[in-house]
């Protein structure tokens, strides 16, 4: 018979993790939206709706990787309880409602990884050193990636010799060829458990030949393809319009955005429940990605609109080509993130876009001191949230006697 202390620390477990999902839903997936709606391309309640639908496709199809890492992987010799998983997600959760209310840049990655370094350390178990060097790396690098990849895509887009009806959709043509090489969880593949677009379309005509690294001439040959529809269908709309065509594209590419956002933030919310839902209670990954999804859903429809409308006029200050130059490493590097198992936090990289976007224009649009602030609050986040997290679970766990 299963305990009743047992039931009610899965049930508090659950709410907890849809409040940070929902946390999540109102204010991470807000971002991809707002240069379209500062451009006038969508309204604020039609984004919210499509955040909210894109951002749970994303969490469903894309969050495993992600959420496997925050559950598993970021402490050795121990596994999650649900009372340790409650510690966790309450701790992120009061981080992210703090940054919410006093507007302060808390990112949900930093919180969720140090709450859980937190809750597992007091659990007993070992610092995972490996995995801490590989999230530091990737960390560090984010925005030398985020803010040069931008700096390159506003230069392309401000170019004298570059008409737009070249520019812009060659950059389409780019985020073409990179959605075909995107891993869904729905798209089967016999190597892995998730396949891309690319590898499907060339297994239903034989593949080809090998070329590097397991590559077959048939997935190149697909990314090419579908990259060029990509190019065709902006060029086509830029040249009976270049704004309109311009729209269009910030609008796709914010709905790609938002799509991805939802992959890599769902594993801060159902990561912490992992070793519950798929060990102890025995139920499949999906069910908990599920979960996850259900509360972004509802978070991107109930909290976004009101984010967004703030959001989406500092957007529109920056203008609908720098808009662009800061969301295309925002998908790239999610998705990177996404492939590798990594948590982050899509504001941050975005910032970092919009800095380097802003350099490519001779001045960044945001101050060094604030930039400087920026990153010490991040890194305060990551240590006093493992100190709180390992305090609440030690306070929760003498409550509760365990």
């Amino acid at each position: 018979m299963v305990a009743l202390s047992f039931v009610v620390l899965v049930g508090i477990a659950i709410v907890t993790c849809l409040f940070m999902a929902w946390v999540l839903g109102a204010n991470s997936n807000s971002p991809p939206f707002a240069p379209a709606i500062g451009a006038n391309a969508i309204s604020t309640m039609r984004a919210a709706f499509v955040i909210g639908l894109l951002a749970a496709a994303g969490a469903l199809m894309q969050g495993g990787s992600i959420s496997e890492t925050v559950g598993a992987d970021l402490i050795d010799g121990v596994a999650i309880t649900p009372l340790a998983a409650t510690a966790g997600l309450l701790t992120a959760a009061t981080f992210m409602a703090v940054g919410i209310y006093t507007r302060y840049p808390i990112p949900a990655a930093f919180a969720t990884t140090g709450a859980m370094v937190g809750v597992g350390l007091s659990l007993g178990g070992d610092p995972a050193f490996d995995t801490y060097q590989r999230l530091g790396t990737f960390w560090a690098l984010v925005p030398i990636m985020s803010g040069g990849l931008a700096y390159t895509t506003a230069v392309v887009l401000r170019r004298d010799d570059v008409p737009e009806s070249v520019g812009v959709p060659l950059l389409a043509g780019v985020v073409g060829a990179i959605v075909a090489n995107v891993r869904i969880s729905v798209i089967p593949d016999p190597a892995t458990d998730q396949g891309t677009i690319a590898r499907a379309v060339s297994r239903q005509f034989g593949g080809g030949p090998t070329l590097v690294a397991g590559v077959d001439l048939g997935t190149v040959l697909v990314t090419i393809v579908l990259g060029a529809l990509a190019y065709y269908w902006v060029r086509k709309r830029v040249l009976v319009s270049v704004e309109d065509g311009i729209r269009s594209f910030l609008l796709v590419l914010g709905g790609i955005v938002a799509f991805s956002s939802g992959g890599s933030q769902v594993g801060l919310a159902t990561g912490p429940l992992e070793n519950l839902f798929r060990v102890e209670l025995g139920l499949p990954g999906i069910t908990l990605l599920a979960l996850g999804a259900a509360g972004i859903l509802a978070g991107a429809w109930m909290g976004a609109p009101r984010l967004l409308q703030a959001t989406s006029r500092e957007y529109a200050q920056l203008g609908v080509r720098r808009s662009i130059a800061a969301l295309v490493p925002g998908f790239v590097i999610a998705q990177l993130a996404i492939a590798l198992g990594i948590p982050i936090s899509l504001n941050n990289i975005i910032l970092s876009g919009v800095i380097g976007g802003g350099l490519a224009a001779g001045s960044a649009g945001v101050s060094r001191r604030k930039i400087a602030f920026t990153i010490t609050f991040w890194l305060l986040t990551l240590a006093s949230s493992i100190a709180v997290g390992y305090g609440l679970y030690r306070l929760l766990a003498t409550i509760v006697g365990a």
